[in-house]
């Protein structure tokens, strides 16, 4: 079976969703569809299930720019996210244009038709090639099918249950059980109060090394007074950049002045910690923003540390045991439930097979022009959000660029743009910038790479990108335009 399609999407999750969102705005002469491999929309929102699954950024930036968020909730549950992007799906009536159960298997890029032909799983397991025009990638950057998981020693062992969040299992009865997270990450910190204030005998958070955490008000009071004296767009625009402002200056002084960061930070979970629990668990040996800096709503999991509830453990694991996990220091952690929050794995495009005239496309060879389309792929673009601020504020500006090169191209009669690469431009390190966590060093063979300088260089840096990207003139030499093929050109076939 072959299907016609302009522009495909790959991904209903929030980049997904966000890009079809503007193209029905920007782009209504130009048609779309969008492929999901799983039955819903929602992408990591409609996929995890763990309890206390919420947003790790505030509201007013995890929203999109062209709907405010109605709550005054700083950050949000997993639910609560699902059901906002159904809004934006009834919206904008995206619902008929999702393919739910097809699952993308290959893709490869035809010079002479100037036509993507993507090789698609239906929910019947069978086999379609959609041929279309213009390829967008909204996969977002991990493994659905498996999260990163170290062989421990002895785990088999273990006579309990072992479980990853990312395959949370449904209806798990941890009521009155000992339960040790593996992990320090935004997973391990969400889980510990969750679990705790759900019924769990004792949760224990088992970290190698402590991570840097702040605590931010559940509640932005702010925001709530403004909705009721102002127009809600307006209110949540201003609270918006507002926010934007903050993460920015946060993100600054940590590369400017880490040790005054460092001294804020530590010295606001020292209050808050209030003398029951060990600060050597909650002091990181590198600089804020090294790594992730994770948050947490009105420092709940320092209040459940403080209260007993459960406790924290900078270790390392010698070996599992039937009963639990011996850690090198001697101690023995007694464990019904062993949580491996462990990491996610990296892949780019949802792990498909690219191609270009046949010849395999190897993304971490690659750069990403704009930080949004890879070197020297015709045709394509890309959604990878930010490291250090909500993902969805690179998906509207993303878009709005995407949308502004579509128009440019139809005004121009243009078929087929590819951003050329340079060379010397390609650096070693990914466009996931310098972070030291363990899911980036692991992207390295996956990502593609920084640039030195230029539409090459990704800055994660919000404000410079919504500027550089509104004022981005497509004729820079770098971008080159094709226009349409004759019509004897070769027709794309289904490649097996």
């Amino acid at each position: 079976m072959e299907k016609q399609v302009d522009i495909l999407i790959v991904g209903a999750g929030i980049s997904g969703l966000g890009i079809a969102a503007h193209l029905s705005k920007s782009c209504p002469h130009r048609s779309f569809e969008i492929i999901e491999r799983r039955e819903s929309f929602g992408g990591t929102w409609d996929f995890f299930k763990y309890p206390g699954i919420r947003s790790d950024s505030d509201m007013s930036t995890f929203g999109f720019n062209f709907k405010p968020w109605r709550k005054a909730s700083v950050l949000a549950d997993g639910a609560s996210i699902k059901g906002y992007l159904g809004e934006v799906v009834e919206e904008y009536n995206l619902k008929s244009k999702i393919h739910f159960q097809h699952r993308v298997l290959s893709a490869n890029y035809d010079s002479a038709s100037q036509k993507w032909t993507v090789v698609v799983e239906n929910a019947a397991k069978k086999k379609e090639a959609w041929v279309a025009n213009f390829v967008l990638g909204c996969t977002g950057y991990y493994n659905y099918d498996q999260g990163f998981q170290p062989d421990f020693p002895n785990q088999s062992e273990f006579k309990g249950q072992f479980i990853h969040p990312q395959h949370w299992p449904e209806n798990l009865d941890y009521q009155g059980k000992k339960v040790v997270i593996i992990g320090s990450g935004a997973t391990a910190i969400t889980l510990v109060p969750a679990l705790a204030k759900g019924g769990a005998g004792h949760v224990t958070m088992l970290q190698r090394s402590p991570t840097y955490i702040a605590s931010i008000p559940s509640v932005d009071m702010i925001y709530d007074k403004m909705r009721k004296v102002l127009p809600e767009d307006v209110a949540y625009k201003l609270t918006r950049a507002r926010n934007i402002g903050v993460q920015r200056a946060v993100y600054a002084v940590a590369q400017k002045q880490p040790e005054l960061l460092r001294k804020f930070l530590l010295t606001s979970i020292k209050m808050q910690l209030k003398g029951k629990v060990d600060m050597k668990h909650f002091t990181p040996k590198y600089n804020p923003w090294d790594q992730r800096l994770c948050v947490v709503p009105d420092g709940d999991l320092f209040k459940i540390l403080r209260e007993g509830r459960a406790s924290v453990e900078t270790d390392q694991i010698e070996k599992f045991t039937a009963a639990g996990v011996q850690l090198k220091s001697g101690k023995h952690l007694d464990a019904d439930i062993v949580v491996s929050a462990t990491g996610l794995n990296i892949q780019i495009l949802g792990g498909i097979k690219a191609t270009i005239d046949g010849k395999a496309l190897n993304t971490s060879e690659h750069m990403l022009y704009q930080g949004i389309m890879v070197s020297d792929v015709p045709n394509m673009a890309m959604i990878i959000g930010y490291i250090n601020a909500s993902w969805t504020l690179k998906v509207d500006i993303a878009s709005e660029y995407i949308c502004r090169l579509l128009n440019f191209m139809d005004s121009k009669g243009f078929t087929e743009v590819i951003p050329k690469g340079d060379a010397s431009q390609l650096e070693q390190d990914t466009v996931m910038g310098s972070l030291s966590s363990g899911y980036i060093a692991r992207a390295a063979d996956v990502m593609p790479k920084q640039g030195k300088s230029g539409p090459w260089r990704v800055t994660n840096n919000y404000l410079a990108d919504r500027k550089s990207l509104k004022n981005a003139s497509f004729e820079d030499g770098v971008l080159k335009f094709g226009k349409g093929v004759s019509a004897s050109a070769p027709k794309p076939r289904l490649v097996s």
